[in-house]
């Protein structure tokens, strides 16, 4: 008679934690384990697998509260060391955006386009413990009849501090070639011509929505590592697209899935939130991300111990076919290939460079791998699963 087939809940793997008794691994630790015992065998051995990436997320910004003055004042432009908030909200409430640069940058004016501050770096400051000139205009009315406020604020200032990231945790992206005869500077880095470089920015096996690919574990609720403290999936993210092709193991083999995350920004830390400035482009965020991925069944077991070798993704052009909307492949490469430093296209041998860094992802992957085993982190069922584009 066959063995029953495992199927575990939620409830009994948050009592193995709180029992010290699950048994939780990485992702890169779950391929071989996959690899030895097959997925029901795995599942079986497995109660948790945990991912992490680091990297830039342009869309990622902070809600902020500043505090009132006398008198009282609603603010209809705000900016903090001279980078520009939204302002539309409630009286001392805004939204920076991590892309947003500074308007006095210098650089800016003679080369348009090179930022090298911006609201990615006012969020790192911020938990730096650096203190920051905030300055606010509005029209007056009269229960808000103050028209200017400036001071400085540090992050203890803030009455309230909500790292809200509307696109994060890109399920796979392209790797960006620049087929032109001139060097192109994109969100993707500077891309040589003639094919002079690859990059490419993913964790590849380590990477949250690659361990579950058709979100059945992830969803609004799920309780995830977010910039050095613990936040929350809030809903999909902006173009969250479950849609895209697919390798037979069902990971998508363009860019896909997205989660939109937030958490208090008072808990976080500057380790795992840094700001960047991409020569030529802008500004943006590295922001640190790790999803607890639970082995409910053999199936998730499948999907977490899927290997570099078995994910891959499309070679794009940043050259001409990008920018004109030309959505053409030349050739599709997995991450272990790309992590080898050398891929083949078109017949010419390129060296390789990632935007993600392998070193943060693996110690984020490991950081909620202590916290749950220590009993610190517990699971939590998602209300509502991510669409899946299977309905």
């Amino acid at each position: 008679m066959s063995e029953k087939k495992i199927q575990k809940t939620y409830e009994e793997i948050n009592a193995r934690i709180k029992a010290g008794e699950a048994v939780v691994v990485t992702a890169e630790e779950m391929v071989d384990i996959v690899k030895k015992d097959g997925p029901e065998g795995a599942a079986r051995k497995v109660d948790i697998v945990t991912t992490g990436t680091f990297a830039p997320m342009c869309s990622s910004g902070l809600f902020f509260n500043f505090g009132q003055m006398t008198p009282t004042i609603k603010a209809s432009q705000v900016w903090i060391n001279k980078v520009p908030a939204y302002a539309g909200l409630a009286a001392v409430d805004a939204y920076l955006g991590a892309t947003e640069p500074a308007e006095d940058d210098p650089l800016n004016k003679i080369y348009p386009g090179e930022f090298r501050y911006g609201g990615g770096h006012v969020i790192e400051d911020l938990l730096r413990g650096k203190r920051l000139l905030l300055e606010a205009k509005a029209y007056g009315t009269d229960c808000y009849a103050a028209k200017k406020m400036k001071k400085e604020v540090g992050l203890d200032d803030l009455p309230y501090a909500l790292l809200c990231n509307p696109r994060n945790g890109y399920q796979n992206y392209n790797c960006a070639v620049n087929l032109s005869n001139k060097a192109v500077y994109t969100y993707m880095g500077m891309l040589k011509p003639n094919c002079g470089n690859a990059n490419f920015c993913s964790a590849g096996e380590l990477s949250p929505l690659l361990n579950d690919p058709y979100y059945k574990t992830i969803g609004v609720g799920t309780r995830i590592f977010l910039g050095g403290a613990y936040g929350y999936v809030t809903w999909q993210g902006t173009q969250h697209n479950p849609h895209a092709p697919r390798h037979s193991n069902g990971v998508p083999v363009k860019p896909a899935g997205t989660i939109m995350v937030q958490g208090d920004l008072k808990r976080m830390s500057a380790e795992w939130l840094r700001g960047v400035s991409i020569l030529g482009y802008g500004n943006s965020l590295a922001v640190g991300l790790g999803i607890p991925i639970p082995v409910l069944n053999s199936e998730l077991a499948a999907y977490t111990g899927v290997s570099d070798a078995e994910i891959f993704t499309q070679i794009v052009d940043y050259g001409h076919d990008y920018t004109n909307g030309i959505g053409r492949s030349y050739g599709q490469v997995s991450y272990a290939q790309l992590k080898s430093g050398e891929i083949e296209v078109n017949g010419k041998k390129v060296k390789t460079a990632p935007l993600s860094s392998m070193v943060k992802a693996r110690a984020i992957a490991e950081i909620l791998k202590k916290d749950i085993s220590e009993g610190r982190f517990q699971l939590n069922k998602p209300a509502e699963l991510l669409p899946d584009g299977q309905g």
